[in-house]
């Protein structure tokens, strides 16, 4: 089970895993790179993250949500080790 990303759940699991497996190709880019573009991205809120990807790179906002989601998912799950 993965660890829950406080006030980030935006999909159930099965929505957000699918949401995912389309960004690369709905994209040009890996849900890697857009991790690492968030990650290096200004230090935002969970909805002014979204806000900022749809803006700056032009994303639908459901990927938008499922990326700032994922990166969330991932932060939390890095400060459990």
């Amino acid at each position: 089970m993965r660890p829950e990303a406080p006030m980030s759940q935006v999909f159930s699991e099965e929505t957000h895993r699918n949401l995912l497996a389309r960004i690369p190709h709905c994209t040009g880019r890996e849900v890697s790179d857009w991790l690492r573009t968030v990650d290096e991205g200004p230090a935002l809120g969970f909805e002014e993250k979204v806000t900022w990807l749809r803006h700056e790179h032009n994303l639908a906002y459901g990927h938008a949500k499922a990326i700032i989601h994922e990166y969330d998912l991932r932060r939390a799950a890095r400060k459990l080790l």
